[in-house]
């Protein structure tokens, strides 16, 4: 179906449910963790599958960005089929089918791949051989997460070593990341379970480098955990992804002096438009589940003080309003924050690129969202 929004529409004629980008913060978002990286030894590989778009992945390459990450092949294959030359797919790949298209997509790209077990290591070097190509490696290391990784220090460099001695396989460092800790709630609690993570990730880079192994590469970090990744001095790569958008989730984990975590700025919202009011107390938008995740609660609306949305439905939102709040006319606009930006952003075919704010703005981009579905 062919998009009919023209350029320069003003944003609230844009026809709803809506994705918005706020460029201008967007962009201010990407300019200042270019700046916070500058000179401190760290690279941003900034995370793809936040974003799914090679557009915004080439604003941050030139911005300093040594490349991405993906979490699947598909994302990967986006991304280099886009322009993106520099790759590390941050999960661990097991399926045949798809070691052998990383073994192709590897002759176009720089490609890097993670492992945490020696039939994972078996199994990419299998399929990279077959192929007559190389690929990079990073051993996932598990700092706390508890999801995939191996264990850090001897049982990481035993690892290490199967990749060093395996055919195809480059080792080029590690991957230490820690996921659930960027959304830790209360600044000084982040902090603290954050602090074992760098104590795991220490203790992997002192037994790779007393073992003699390569560590040109230390990729991991996010963006609720960026200043103790760049203070540690541990990794060199920083593998933020919702800097540049965040989410109403990011803004309630706190900042470092005040309950609102505010080092970035939200740039990222669903227009809605009201539909509905059929109590006093009720309005009802045209957005629901397949418009606004809601893995991480509901989220919020921005422009009525006092209303709280309270349910949704495939293709609702319902608000609650007090008696305080401002009752909306119907066909009025409303705008929400996402309360999880990654996958809000894969339920939508395009951005809209809104130049000069939410209210007075207009549509300056239309920006696919090119890897959207892509999960395997």
């Amino acid at each position: 179906m062919p998009y009919t929004q023209s350029i320069g529409t003003p944003v609230r004629e844009i026809e709803t449910p809506a994705l918005l980008v706020d460029l201008d913060v967007m962009e201010e978002n990407l300019a200042l963790m270019a700046k916070r990286l500058e000179g401190t030894g760290m690279s941003l590989r900034a995370h793809a599958k936040t974003h799914k778009s090679p557009w915004f992945a080439k604003k941050q390459i030139a911005l300093g960005a040594v490349g991405v990450c993906c979490q699947k092949v598909s994302e990967a294959e986006v991304m280099v089929g886009g322009g993106v030359e520099n790759v590390l797919v941050s999960s661990e790949i097991t399926a045949v089918s798809k070691l052998k298209r990383l073994a192709a997509l590897a002759r176009h790209a720089r490609l890097m791949l993670v492992v945490d077990h020696p039939q994972g290591v078996a199994m990419l070097a299998e399929a990279v051989t077959a192929a007559g190509a190389e690929i990079d490696v990073l051993v996932d290391v598990e700092v706390g997460h508890a999801r995939c990784g191996v264990e850090p220090g001897e049982p990481a460099v035993e690892l290490a070593r199967r990749v060093e001695a395996a055919k195809g396989l480059e080792l080029k460092g590690i991957q230490a990341y820690h996921g659930w800790a960027q959304h830790v709630d209360g600044f000084a609690e982040r902090r603290e379970v954050y602090a074992g993570a760098i104590a795991r990730m220490r203790e992997t880079v002192d037994a790779f480098e007393a073992a003699g192994l390569p560590l040109e590469i230390k990729s991991g970090g996010g963006t609720g955990s960026w200043r103790w990744d760049v203070e540690s001095g541990v990794l060199n790569e920083l593998q933020a992804g919702s800097y540049l958008f965040m989410d109403s989730h990011y803004l309630r984990i706190g900042g470092e002096n005040s309950d609102i975590y505010d080092d970035f700025k939200p740039s990222l919202f669903v227009l809605t438009t009201v539909v509905s009011s059929p109590v006093p107390e009720r309005v009802v938008v045209d957005a629901g589940h397949k418009a606004l995740a809601s893995d991480s609660g509901l989220a919020p609306c921005l422009e009525l003080e006092g209303a709280v949305h309270t349910r949704a439905s495939d293709e609702h939102g319902m608000l609650e309003l007090s008696p305080a709040s401002r009752r909306p006319e119907i066909g009025e606009t409303l705008l929400f924050q996402p309360s999880h930006c990654d996958p809000t952003i894969n339920l939508y075919d395009v951005y809209h690129g809104v130049r000069g704010g939410m209210e007075e703005g207009v549509l300056e981009a239309v920006i696919p969202v090119a890897a959207r579905g892509c999960v395997w």
